[in-house]
């Protein structure tokens, strides 16, 4: 009864809030990149900056779409995915890496001619792939519970960090050697010292499951973690994992980000809304709007450089796949 209660709470808190948040949003649309030809889910996206080029990682279509974001077109696609999941461009050696989920493969491209360079090959289920520049070391999550290290300019597998269980979203520190990793079948935060390759600690998260994305700001000490059961966005201390606060959130969450100049957490979620909270102070954090988006659209990336949000909008019914462009005001 009192998580039928909690969640009621949430739908009549979310309807509220959507209608007034359209006048004077956080986030306005400004830029709509029709893909026609894209079908099934999208999943993460990476951007070259330089280039002003996005990357598009179609799951659903086993397809990288590349797209010209100056221009709003689409400039490629590379085919002969198996259900890309991961994407991350190397602007130092013009390559782009996506995971594979289904074969496990990590496909190295050039940036420019879009041949294909190379591949590692992990177990199962390549999935979320972050890059640490001063070592030149790819992490990808994978299998039953691992995250690989890939030298990227070699493209060699150079060992395992084991997990207890797959892991979801997880974010290198810049500022120590620890990474922050989601491992929903645990529910736990797993803490790693990238130096040992070990874990250093778990954090256990308390009424709270299927923790998938999660945001880091270092300068405050904190950890954003969103959970769909129930729709939640966590916050945690660095320092000691300790919970500082829980808010409200966007159901089926997949992907949130948090913008550092304007101190606010973007989070996207399948249920077709955008919820935005603004951080007050390090433990405090208020809910200011509920953008409509589209079903299905969970996927998302924060270009701080830019000041854009981007969200991956899929094919469903009448709506056509795209992606959506979203500008600070």
């Amino acid at each position: 009864m009192r998580h039928c209660s909690l969640l009621l709470l949430l739908a009549l808190t979310l309807l509220t809030r959507t209608a007034p948040a359209q006048e004077g949003a956080p986030l306005r649309l400004v830029q709509t990149i029709p893909l026609p030809h894209v079908e099934g889910r999208m999943d993460h996206m990476a951007v070259d900056l330089h280039g002003q080029r996005l990357f598009v990682a179609a799951l659903g279509n086993n397809t990288l779409e590349v797209l010209d974001l100056q221009a709003g077109t689409h400039l490629h696609t590379i085919t002969g995915l198996h259900e890309p999941q991961g994407v991350v461009f190397l602007s130092e050696s013009n390559t782009i890496v996506v995971t594979n989920g289904q074969t496990g493969v990590c496909d190295l491209f050039d940036g420019t001619t879009f041949q294909h360079r190379g591949a590692v090959t992990l177990t199962s289920d390549a999935d979320n792939v972050r890059y640490d520049a001063a070592t030149h070391t790819l992490y990808v999550g994978y299998g039953a519970g691992a995250l690989g290290l890939i030298d990227a300019a070699r493209a060699q597998h150079r060992g395992d960090i084991p997990l207890q269980g797959h892991p979801e979203a997880f974010q290198l520190a810049q500022t120590g050697p620890r990474i922050f990793v989601n491992v929903p079948s645990a529910h736990h935060v797993a803490v790693v010292d990238r130096d040992t390759r070990a874990i250093i600690t778990t954090w256990p998260l308390q009424g709270a499951e299927a923790n998938f994305p999660m945001a880091l700001d270092e300068t405050h000490h904190r950890l954003f973690v969103g959970v769909r059961t129930p729709p939640l966005l966590l916050v945690l201390d660095t320092a000691s994992g300790k919970e500082m606060a829980r808010v409200p959130t966007v159901g089926d969450v997949d992907d949130l980000f948090y913008d550092a100049p304007h101190r606010r957490i973007y989070i996207a979620g399948g249920a077709g809304l955008l919820s935005i909270v603004a951080q007050e102070d390090a433990d405090h954090y208020t809910p200011v709007a509920t953008l409509p988006t589209a079903a299905g659209a969970r996927t998302a990336l924060w270009v701080p450089e830019l000041g854009r949000l981007l969200l991956a909008v899929p094919h469903r019914g009448p709506q056509g796949a795209e992606i959506r462009v979203y500008a600070v005001p």
